[in-house]
């Protein structure tokens, strides 16, 4: 006896797929549909560093993991940015014989040439302007020192948020950490207004500031899990 047409095995699968397609087509349209507010960049201080005298290259880790070595030069930037990409390396070369030409090497130390660039009034959060353009010093520290050790050296005080993420440098910002503001506006400057769509500060710290926020990957998974309930309760009709 042949089946009707959707209700025998063949039409029950062909019903399961069509229902984990349209979960799938569902959640790829939840993902597009949040692209814009990824758009949105950070307000945070950015982490560069330079092995002998190289060009900067963005950290692979964060100053309180990072060691360098003596004759190294780490950079802080604050800015705005999306991303690795387009954030602004410090507008001062990481030139360690300028830096730290006068301090001779003391036995058990090392000496780390440390740029503190606070960025311009476009990246300055409301109510607040850098403190000075850019600052630069001379850390002598321990051998086995990292970064925020030569950095507490000549740009504290420092402030960290709870989650260690470093927020603050010599005082500046005097608030928040990591925030995410508007895309870029007309007039050229970040707007002022956080974009409420876009990751929490704490989630984002020295990441690139892609990929969907936590929403966006609930909702997805709430869409994968009613596609799976339409493809179980498909198989359990036949």
């Amino acid at each position: 006896m042949t089946a009707a047409r959707g209700t025998g095995p063949r039409g029950r699968g062909s019903r399961a797929a069509g229902a984990a397609a349209g979960a799938l087509l569902t959640l790829t349209a939840v993902v597009a549909a949040a692209a814009p507010a990824q758009a949105a960049g950070y307000r945070y201080w950015s982490f560069w560093e330079s092995d002998g005298g190289k060009p900067w290259a963005y950290a692979t880790q964060g100053p309180a993991t990072a060691r360098p070595a003596d004759g190294d030069a780490i950079g802080f930037r604050f800015a705005v940015s999306n991303g690795t990409n387009d954030t602004s390396r410090p507008s001062v070369a990481p030139d360690f014989t300028g830096i730290c030409g006068g301090v001779e090497k003391k036995d058990g130390t090392k000496r780390v040439a440390v740029v503190v660039d606070f960025g311009g009034p476009a990246d300055a959060p409301p109510g607040e302007n850098p403190p000075e353009p850019v600052k630069a010093g001379c850390a002598q520290v321990r051998e086995d020192a990292t970064g925020a050790e030569a950095l507490a050296v000549v740009a504290k005080p420092l402030r960290y948020d709870g989650a260690a993420m470093l927020c603050g440098i010599a005082g500046y910002p005097a608030r928040g950490c990591g925030e995410p503001v508007a895309e870029t506006g007309e007039t050229g400057g970040a707007a002022k207004t956080p974009a409420s769509a876009a990751p929490s500060a704490s989630a984002s710290a020295g990441e690139d500031g892609g990929g969907p926020s936590f929403g966006v990957l609930a909702g997805g998974a709430a869409v994968l899990a009613l596609g799976g309930a339409a493809i179980w309760k498909a198989r359990r009709r036949g």
